[in-house]
């Protein structure tokens, strides 16, 4: 059992342009979906598709949109019930695989919602394999939010995972290393706050193919066992305290970036539930991100997608 929080869920709108976005003008678009989302959501729909027992934990009221769209989506879940609707994100795609998002602040926790949701997020995790906390945080929730359920999910015998950006993101890297999660995902601008340094230049670097600094800020991260740094069309790397991988795939026309974090997040606990090695885990990682960007909207790969996609691996 893998088990995903989102305490920021969103319905995700993705609407495609049949060229350029001009600001300022009128624009028409294109086709438009609706899904529930919101980076764990995305990660428990990828694990479902690939038949991995996973469950969604979301604050949301039971009658919210977003509880509707788990439950026509087949997405195992905790609907924790809380008094404001759930936000909608909207993303633009262009032709040309730029995307735009646009996403609101979302739905204010309480103190009681809040209390309430961690005891559910617990209670829902005493036999998971891993737990999966991602995304931002919603009003109401301090920025130490990640560190703070880190400590009591490794207190239950948990192993955590953490995918979120920002101020939340810079507070986990302030108490390291006693509330580092065992994994975490960054990419290149993420590596940067956690470590202090400019996100730009690590990903410049890595394009560059050029990856010891990026493998440098990555060992700062002290009591992180496994960081997954994705690159975008440049792979991603895997860093451990004694050793480092590079994968990277065979080019995809990028039809979307959305979720294709989230996929490769998906991918890379997928191998790991299978028993693969951390080289395997992150060669597959690459391939499932890969597939999700070559796809259109918001639409997760499936593991024959997945599959077809070449990927090369170095030891660094």
């Amino acid at each position: 059992m893998i088990v995903t929080v989102t305490l920021n869920p969103s319905i995700d709108r993705t609407a495609s342009l049949p060229g350029r976005l001009e600001r300022g003008q009128v624009n028409r678009l294109g086709q438009s979906t609706d899904v529930a989302a919101g980076k764990g959501v995305n990660i428990s729909r990828v694990l479902c598709g690939a038949g991995v027992d996973t469950c969604a934990v979301v604050p949301a009221g039971a009658k919210d949109r977003l509880v509707a769209g788990l439950a026509n989506d087949k997405i195992p879940h905790v609907a924790v019930p809380i008094s404001a609707p759930a936000r909608t994100n909207l993303t633009i795609t262009e032709p040309d695989g730029t995307t735009t998002k646009i996403n609101q602040p979302g739905a204010p926790l309480t103190p009681d919602e809040l209390r309430a949701a961690e005891e559910v997020i617990l209670d829902t995790s005493t036999d998971a394999e891993w737990v999966v906390l991602s995304g931002s945080l919603p009003p109401g929730v301090a920025p130490n939010w990640y560190a703070t359920m880190t400590r009591r999910l490794h207190e239950i015998g948990v192993t955590v995972a953490v995918d979120t950006s920002d101020e939340p993101l810079q507070q986990l890297s302030r108490e390291l290393p006693e509330a580092a999660p065992d994994l975490v995902k960054p990419n290149s601008v993420e590596l940067g706050q956690l470590c202090g340094t400019d996100g730009d230049s690590l990903e410049a670097a890595a394009e560059q193919g050029h990856f010891d600094d990026v493998v440098t800020a990555a060992r700062r991260l002290h009591g992180i066992a496994e960081v997954l740094v994705t690159l975008g069309g440049a792979g991603a790397l895997l860093v451990t305290e004694t050793d480092a991988w590079h994968a990277w795939p065979e080019p995809v026309e990028v039809r979307s970036t959305v979720g294709a974090g989230d996929s490769s997040l998906a991918g890379f606990l997928l191998a790991r539930t299978r028993g693969d090695q951390p080289e395997n885990c992150l060669r597959t990682a690459v391939a499932w991100g890969t597939a999700a960007a070559a796809l259109p909207g918001s639409t997760m790969p499936t593991p024959s997608q997945a599959d077809a996609i070449h990927v090369s691996l170095t030891h660094l």
